[in-house]
């Protein structure tokens, strides 16, 4: 049952917490950037400045194109640019992408505090999966959840609630972190805290206090105050 924000509970504890990729895990902007640079070089046309690119990056591809080509694009036209910028991001996926600063931290705690976490993005499979490959994190993740694993992509909640059947986790143990609102708006059905992140791909021009999220974190580390693993018993079973 996909719960809205309005009756979603909270727990004491966290089991998982789950996190959009492109601006909010991983600093991917400047292998985007450079992708779109690329594509607008081979058009005749200018590059753009890395600072006007950034904060598009987690609206996706489309955008992206958008961006540098403008809105009165064909149809069959705008397709073939979206098609050619992800062959160039496909071949320079992990070239300058990088965790964001203190992101290998925040991971270490969360699985050392016998919590999971894992990866929800609308980015495909076959780019995101080499990507978290290259980052070292396929392993380490609990479940990692593409824009085709399901047949929705966010605000759609599905995405999340097949995170949490592959993580087996309850929708209100989980917390889920992005920095578009999207993101926020399908953690908020889901029936999980959401959390943006605002050290991610946010321009001045949006207002996220009003995306109806449950928190805001300005640095990775901020992350740590909102979890609460499960207590162990002296056992050692929770």
């Amino acid at each position: 049952m996909e719960n809205s924000h309005s009756t979603k509970t909270r727990d004491a504890y966290t089991e998982t917490i789950l996190f959009d990729l492109d601006g909010t895990l991983a600093d991917t902007a400047p292998d985007l950037a450079y992708a779109l640079n690329q594509l607008l070089q081979e058009e005749g046309r200018a590059a753009l400045p890395y600072a006007s690119i950034r904060n598009h990056v987690s609206r996706g591809g489309a955008a992206m194109v958008r961006l540098g080509f403008g809105k009165n694009l064909r149809e069959t036209e705008f397709e073939d640019l979206r098609m050619r910028f992800l062959t160039i991001y496909g071949a320079n996926l992990c070239v300058k992408t990088r965790l964001f600063p203190d992101m290998a931290k925040v991971l270490d705690h969360i699985e050392a505090n016998n919590m999971k976490w894992g990866v929800v993005t609308n980015k495909l499979a076959w780019m995101t999966e080499p990507l978290l490959e290259a980052l070292g994190l396929t392993q380490r993740a609990a479940c990692i959840v593409s824009g085709d694993t399901t047949d929705k992509l966010k605000p759609h909640p599905k995405p999340l609630l097949h995170a949490c059947r592959s993580s087996r986790s309850s929708a209100q143990h989980c917390i889920y972190v992005g920095d578009d609102p999207r993101d926020i708006q399908a953690g908020n059905a889901a029936g999980m805290t959401t959390l943006i992140a605002r050290y991610g791909y946010i321009d001045n021009g949006q207002s996220p206090e009003d995306w109806g999220a449950d928190g805001i974190i300005d640095d990775v580390s901020d992350l740590v105050d909102w979890l609460h693993p499960v207590p162990i018993s002296a056992s050692g079973m929770p």
